[in-house]
């Protein structure tokens, strides 16, 4: 499939009336963490979301409202909005909203005013779960049930979360997250161990089955003489993947069994949050706050490698992300310090919007395809007026990826009806 120009700009646009940012409105997406709105009148916090400017408050009674950023009266920012008694009053003239964007006190009018009935603002539906405040954009009558994913069943002693700030479209960075014959290289950080699962076959082979929440796919590679290293992804409409965590590079089984994944959020046409979520697949195994803090840090993307007070990260395009060449030529593959910080310097290097009409494509893009063909299939989907896949928490209520060493003629497939079938209910 080759992607043109034009197909390139239905594939990356996000903001309001273009075909992919109607299609991101019809799914319920995140909009921030829990923790950027921790208790009820905390302060607001500003959220852009598919290039809309909006401003997410926790009320007086811990309900969450994900409202217009701008006053209706003379569009003041309501981020400077003091939250208390139950609503968001602007600063400039007081006018107070509630987290349905419902206009309840107007003190400039007269107190016998009916004014205040006319006047609304923009207001999102939100729901929490996971750690995450989600909401749904789309069309009120369109409205899905609210998501189900295994992760959020997962109790929050065993799941963990968090975000990161990228500076490009969504749509690269998905296609990093879903290449993986990458990780051979750009995520080596061990040039002297050339027994690394990832490292004895650098040539994945890749299969793809489209299904009714997106596809999942499967990567062989050929690590023995009998053993196939076998890891089984998932990627869920509109833009979430999951993989497994059961096999370390070494080949044996890590301290933690677990489920890995991602979920990309476009903030406008060049810029992309990640959530990034872990789970454990065993009572056993409660993931700790120092595992996790540890965890982030070996990615890159620790408290200490963000920009102080945000989710964006110290070592970015303007440093080159402290590449050490020394370190590229003894050490590691890249140089750089950190998995995520390595694909971010990869993808936000392509430019904001990569062009992809001048591509060269390979045996191990199969997923990169499946993923834009489902996308461009998802989009005359809305625009005709059906239902796009994946909308239906039941269709990925018990999916999760995996990953194992297999004998050698293993059908993936059979290996998937009891491999990624869900632990928590």
């Amino acid at each position: 499939m080759r992607i043109t120009p034009e197909l390139n700009e239905r594939l990356t646009r996000v903001g309001p009336g273009t075909p992919m940012g109607e299609l991101f409105r019809r799914y319920w997406i995140p909009a921030c963490l829990s923790e950027e709105i921790p208790e009820p009148d905390c302060p607001p916090v500003r959220v852009r979301l598919l290039g809309e400017d909006l401003v997410a408050f926790r009320d007086s009674a811990g309900s969450i409202g994900l409202l217009d950023a701008y006053c209706p009266h003379r569009k003041a920012p309501m981020f400077f909005g003091r939250n208390e008694e139950c609503g968001l009053r602007c600063v400039y003239h007081g006018w107070k909203f509630d987290t349905l964007g419902t206009c309840v006190d107007v003190p400039t009018e007269q107190p016998d005013s009916k004014f205040r009935f006319r006047v609304n603002m923009k207001a999102y539906p939100t729901y929490e779960a996971g750690g995450i405040v989600w909401t749904y954009m789309g069309p009120q009558q369109l409205t899905p049930p609210v998501p189900d994913q295994e992760w959020l069943r997962a109790p929050a002693t065993h799941r963990r979360v968090s975000k990161t700030g990228e500076h490009c479209n969504f749509l690269q960075a998905i296609e990093g997250g879903i290449d993986t014959a990458h990780s051979s290289f750009a995520h080596n950080n061990d040039l002297e161990n050339p027994r690394l699962l990832r490292n004895l076959d650098r040539h994945p082979r890749l299969e793809v089955e489209f299904t009714d929440y997106g596809f999942r796919y499967a990567s062989l590679r050929n690590v023995g003489n009998e053993t196939t290293y076998l890891r089984i992804y998932q990627y869920l409409m509109p833009a979430q993947q999951c993989r497994g965590f059961f096999v370390g590079l070494d080949g044996r089984q890590p301290e933690l069994p677990g489920v890995f994944g991602h979920l990309w959020v476009p903030i406008d046409d060049e810029h992309t949050y990640v959530y990034n979520t872990l789970y454990s697949m065993d009572d056993r195994f409660p993931i700790t706050d120092e595992w996790w803090e540890e965890h982030e840090s070996e990615m890159g993307r620790g408290k200490d490698e963000n920009i102080p007070g945000t989710y964006w990260l110290i070592r970015n395009q303007s440093n080159d992300y402290l590449i050490d060449r020394q370190v590229q030529r003894t050490k590691t593959f890249t140089g750089i310090q950190g998995v995520n910080t390595q694909d971010f310097a990869l993808q936000e290097g392509m430019g904001p919007i990569v062009d992809r009409s001048s591509e060269a494509l390979g045996s191990t893009d199969r997923a990169v395809l499946a993923c834009r063909r489902l996308l461009l299939r998802a989009m005359d989907d809305v625009e005709a007026g059906r239902t796009p896949p994946g909308t239906d928490p039941e269709a990925v209520a018990e999916v999760r990826g995996a990953d194992a060493l297999v004998p050698h003629g293993t059908d993936w497939k059979d290996a998937a009806k009891t491999m990624t079938l869900a632990y928590w209910h």
